[in-house]
């Protein structure tokens, strides 16, 4: 009997023999699915068996980095420079062996960064310490991708290792409700038009052995993003690229990175340059938004806001504020953006926008 990477072989040359069209969509849509499910066992047995030290890190602070990049790239030089922290820098690979945690204050934010192992290809798969590192990733609220001014297509490698690791990087989650039931079977809602025909949505779903269930999609989605619905464990991150060693390079070479990668913030971590517009850059991409916190009967505190990211709701500032607040919450007010109108009574549900002010009631 073939092993599961021999069958998963199979499907992806199954899949590239296979002329798309309306005909043969439902096929491709069902070998997707079921390369997929495969590749979810694979990363499930490789979990069960990964261990060792420096690779269980407790999110801290108000957003967390961490340093994505192949061995040498220099993103321990980069750490130390943005956080203060003492990674161990040398001139060859696989210097960093554990995760090393360093924190950057911003603009009242407090980011907690990460230098990880160097990522190369077939990390996915559990090389050179992929799965360890990824899972790292996988809790992470963004990702820097740190490239050599002389290699930067190593960013397709990267990219490629996280998409077939379950990292969807600049993503949002797919706007598709599944709900199982009984009996009934498939039944399938769209508020928009989509690409995907109901039979290939069901081949899909066919897959996972989901008979009964109905579907809401909001979006037009992919199939690809459908299966990322059914196996619900897909993690989303922001991203930065970010060029380093520019020192190095001739002009040339950077411009033609420059072309490569219009976005991405250009450093040398060695030299320190560029580093506080990479500082700037991190906050901004991170999407913190203010809140004024009043407490009740008094005014608003306007002088330190507390910072959250962009789509933090009451609850979630209620469990940053006390470990109580949660289990004793009556009602919220709020003013500001979010609010329909001043002083607004909401629930924990309320999503914040930027330079709100909220008061927490609580019960005594």
């Amino acid at each position: 009997m073939s092993s599961i990477q021999e069958q998963i072989q199979e499907v992806e040359d199954e899949i590239r023999k296979t002329v798309y069209n309306k005909a043969t969509s439902h096929h491709i849509g069902r070998l997707k699915a079921k390369m997929a499910r495969m590749r979810d066992e694979i990363e499930k047995k490789a979990s069960s068996k990964s261990g060792g030290d420096g690779y269980s890190v407790k999110k801290s602070g108000d957003g967390t980095v961490t340093l994505v990049g192949f061995p040498s790239v220099g993103k321990s030089t980069l750490l130390n420079k943005v956080t203060g922290a003492k990674s161990e820098v040398a001139a060859y690979e696989f210097t960093t062996l554990t995760v090393v945690p360093g924190v950057l204050e911003h603009k009242g934010a407090t980011i907690q960064f990460l230098d990880v192992p160097g990522l190369v290809k077939g990390a996915s798969s559990g090389r050179g310490r992929g799965k360890e590192v990824i899972s790292v990733i996988r809790n992470s609220d963004m990702v820097i991708f740190l490239l050599d001014v002389f290699q930067p297509k190593h960013y397709e490698v990267l990219m490629d290792e996280l998409y077939q690791a379950g990292i969807r990087v600049d993503e949002a989650p797919p706007d598709v409700t599944i709900k199982r039931r009984d009996r009934g079977g498939v039944e399938i809602n769209s508020t928009v038009d989509l690409d995907l025909d109901e039979e290939t949505i069901k081949a899909v779903l066919d897959e996972y052995k989901i008979h009964n269930a109905h579907v809401l999609i909001r979006e037009n989605i992919t199939v690809d993003q459908l299966i990322d619905v059914v196996l619900d464990n897909r993690s989303y991150v922001s991203s930065l690229i970010v060029v380093n060693k520019v020192d190095l390079g001739y002009p040339q070479l950077i411009e033609e990175c420059r072309k490569m990668y219009p976005n991405s913030i250009f450093i040398s971590a060695h030299k320190g340059t560029n580093i506080e517009a990479l500082k700037d850059a991190i906050y901004d991409c991170l999407g913190f938004i203010r809140v004024y916190l009043k407490p009740q009967g008094e005014p608003a505190d306007m002088e330190e806001p507390l910072i959250v990211m962009s789509g933090t709701n009451i609850g979630q500032i209620c469990d940053r504020l006390h470990r109580d607040f949660r289990r004793k919450f009556r009602y919220a007010q709020i003013w500001g953006p979010s609010a329909k109108h001043p002083g607004q009574r909401v629930g924990l549900d309320h999503t914040m926008q930027d330079e709100d002010i909220l008061t927490v009631i609580i019960q005594k």
